[in-house]
């Protein structure tokens, strides 16, 4: 027999609205969703949750995360990491292939899956890393079970940069599966490092950082990926814009079920500018970097006219030992997942956003966009997959409260004002005010191609 939960007088913010209702959950899914305040009554044994006053929303989808499983557990794991990402809402997530060794094989994606059917207490896929000579087994996989795969155009590290004009030209017209890319020009970089070398020798400061991986490293690139999606009409999705510049290559005049081509956009580039490496130094170091105030707003503002789909994280620890050292030795990335939902809720109360806005683009766009089966909505017959927060429950990040393996955030000393009280996960109750159900696993997200 399924078991009963409901969800009494909530908030629920979901597919553009928000009224009072409740949701009643049966084993794994949602059976039913009720609007209005009006008694529901339930036969047998139930689960009651009082959410008067409390926000209900979809599980966060992250399509971006790097959970250093396997090779670079000394970082973060996806047991760690995916226990923060419960604490901040994150029901689901998609993790890169960079890892040791990196997922450029069916063989090496699916022992990825196995570890993380035994680690992780969310729901989990993986991308599929491209390289200049694995294009057989790209085609090879099975588009309902794998994410998509992932590219490295124009800079990366490893074996894992595309930069053979044959191989890029194959991937995009053979491969029928999401390209997603990771855009900055190779070439421009290393010519910005010689030339600020030269200006300021070997040492040169982390506020260089977004003139070395400039504005014009990033267009370049993306334009690039743009022009070849649009040239073989392949499904193109551009991870971590970071300018405004970027902007004029992505449209807004179709829904995304509509688009083959989708933009990203991360919070730390909707929260932080250039002006905040003075205070934050290599903690806010990201690839691409932090970029300008004005850059900042034409994100905020893209996100809104939907040239930009969906927010994501590009979680990616580090310890700070790795962080340390001047703008070219110093480690690019950071953790965000258990507070990603909590720092755009911030921002919608500083009214950059509408609440149905943060949820469309990190719960309904990644359901849509990679065609999740029956997640990212608050709809009967889908996984209970739900978040409830407390808007007015104000609380400090600091180092008592990090769960992240690296034990830091380019947040600490940030007062949020809204806190995640409980996750759902498949139906269980997975997060419970400080509390974790370390008994359940998530599962493998599965695509409705």
């Amino acid at each position: 027999m399924n078991r009963l939960q409901i969800i009494r007088n909530a908030t629920i913010v979901n597919e553009g609205r928000t009224y009072t209702g409740s949701v009643v959950i049966s084993g794994e899914h949602i059976k039913a969703v009720y609007e209005g305040s009006e008694p529901v009554e339930l036969s047998g044994p139930y689960t009651e949750i009082d959410a008067k006053g409390l926000l209900l929303l979809p599980g966060i989808i992250d399509d971006q995360v790097h959970f250093r499983d396997p090779g670079l557990t000394h970082k973060g794991d996806i047991y760690t990491e995916s226990k923060a990402a419960v604490a901040g809402g994150v029901t689901s997530y998609m993790d890169m292939p960079n890892t040791r060794p990196q997922a450029t094989t069916i063989e090496i994606l699916e022992e990825k899956y196995k570890l993380a059917s035994t680690k992780s207490l969310a729901n989990y896929s993986f991308l599929l890393g491209a390289t200049n000579d694995n294009l057989e087994e790209l085609k090879k996989v099975d588009p309902r079970k794998v994410a998509g795969v992932k590219m490295f155009m124009g800079s990366s590290t490893g074996n894992m940069l595309v930069d053979n004009e044959e191989t890029l030209n194959r991937v995009f017209s053979e491969v029928p599966l999401l390209i997603v890319t990771h855009c900055e020009d190779e070439k421009i970089i290393q010519q910005n490092i010689q030339h600020f070398k030269e200006l300021l020798g070997e040492d040169i400061p982390i506020e260089y950082h977004p003139l070395i991986r400039s504005a014009e490293a990033c267009y370049k690139s993306s334009a690039y990926a743009v022009e070849l999606a649009t040239k073989y009409n392949a499904r193109l999705h551009v991870f971590h814009l970071s300018t405004a510049k970027e902007m004029t290559l992505f449209s807004s005049d179709k829904p995304l079920k509509e688009k083959n081509i989708t933009a990203e956009v991360c919070v730390h580039h909707l929260w932080f500018s250039d002006a905040d490496y003075a205070k934050h130094g290599n903690r806010i170091k990201w690839n691409p970097a932090i970029k300008t105030e004005a850059d900042r707003l034409a994100l905020i503002e893209a996100v809104n006219s939907n040239k930009i789909d969906i927010v994501a994280t590009d979680h990616a620890p580090h310890l700070l030992s790795e962080k340390e050292g001047s703008c070219l030795k110093a480690a690019s990335g950071g953790p965000l997942i258990q507070h990603s939902l909590v720092a755009m809720l911030q921002l919608a109360k500083q009214g950059a956003f509408t609440l149905e806005k943060v949820v469309e683009k990190m719960c309904h766009a990644p359901a849509e966009l990679y065609r999740i089966d029956k997640r990212g909505f608050i709809r009967p017959g889908y996984f209970a997959d739900l978040v409830l927060v407390d808007p007015n429950r104000a609380w400090t990040v600091d180092h008592d409260n990090i769960l992240y393996k690296c034990g830091w955030s380019p947040f600490e000393g940030t007062v949020f004002d809204a806190s995640v009280l409980q996750t759902w996960v498949n139906g269980n109750l997975v997060y419970d005010n400080g509390q974790f159900d370390e008994s359940v696993r998530g599962k493998r997200l599965l695509f409705d191609y």
